[in-house]
């Protein structure tokens, strides 16, 4: 029997396939850290159009692929690609569509707009990452949540996938960071935001559509929060500290995390021992 902790990291950046950031460099530090240790990794990101397929060596998962995700009465094709990690024998899948990843900027044009199908694009990454993980058929023991992108998947989880058995025993960890958004999302996020089997109250949780906002609501669906940084959304911190005191939470204090004690949190809340 395979005992080894299996952890599902969603994120929306990752060194080297993303510009550096304060994300990208945690979770592939972490990532490395964990590769040969008695754990199991499966990490999934966005394909952003700034990522070379040809310099990362991406190539398409036929098996995979094929999902239509339906946003209102749209669908957009999920195409899942997966790369190795440099210097680890550890795989990256990467969740792909024409219409929302093409581009080469992220979440902004050149003159700093931000795209008005943020939302959508959104609600497609996080409905595909679980239905990715239902195409596995791998039961993730945690399933850790980087960036705002990935803030209605422990929504998802709670409700319109609550009866499907590989989830049924998962732990979710939001992380929170400082802001990689400047503006609220576009007006109509809650009614792009609903899905198969999800009500309009499911969504109270989330205040508003900004950052924080955002925050917000995946803390209050999840199992576990981590403060990335000494310098993660203020706000967000603000409302943990006194809204979610019996949240399990991990945090710096006066020295930055490092990957011994993101493995420790892990170990302690699968083994439901933090308090």
């Amino acid at each position: 029997m395979d005992n080894r902790l299996k952890v599902l990291v969603a994120t929306q950046e990752m060194d080297p396939y993303v510009l550096e950031t304060e994300m990208a460099n945690i979770v592939t530090e972490w990532a490395k850290y964990a590769n040969g240790k008695e754990i199991e990794v499966r990490i999934l990101m966005p394909r952003f159009g700034q990522i070379n397929e040809r310099r990362h060596r991406l190539h398409e998962v036929v098996r995979l692929s094929g999902i239509n995700i339906i946003i209102e009465e749209d669908d957009y094709p999920l195409i899942i690609k997966v790369a190795s990690l440099p210097d680890t024998r550890m795989q990256v899948y990467f969740l792909d569509n024409e219409e929302f990843f093409k581009r080469k900027e992220i979440f902004a044009d050149e003159e700093g707009a931000q795209f008005d199908d943020n939302v959508e694009r959104a609600v497609f990454f996080c409905r595909g990452v679980l239905e990715t993980i239902k195409k596995f058929g791998w039961p993730p023991d945690i399933i850790h949540c980087h960036g705002w992108i990935t803030s209605l998947i422990p929504l998802y989880i709670r409700t319109a996938y609550k009866k499907e058995p590989v989830f049924t025993n998962c732990k979710i960890i939001y992380s929170v960071y400082s802001n990689t958004i400047s503006e609220v999302l576009e007006s109509d996020f809650y009614k792009k935001a609903l899905i198969s089997r999800v009500e309009a109250a499911d969504l109270e949780p989330y205040p508003d559509a900004t950052p924080t906002g955002l925050d917000i609501g995946a803390m209050n669906y999840s199992d576990a929060v981590i403060v990335s940084t000494d310098v993660a959304n203020p706000l967000s911190v603000a409302y943990l500290h006194k809204h979610k005191t019996d949240l399990p939470s991990l945090e710096p204090n006066g020295a930055p995390l490092s990957v011994e004690d993101y493995m420790n949190f892990y170990n302690l809340l699968v083994a439901d021992t933090i308090k």
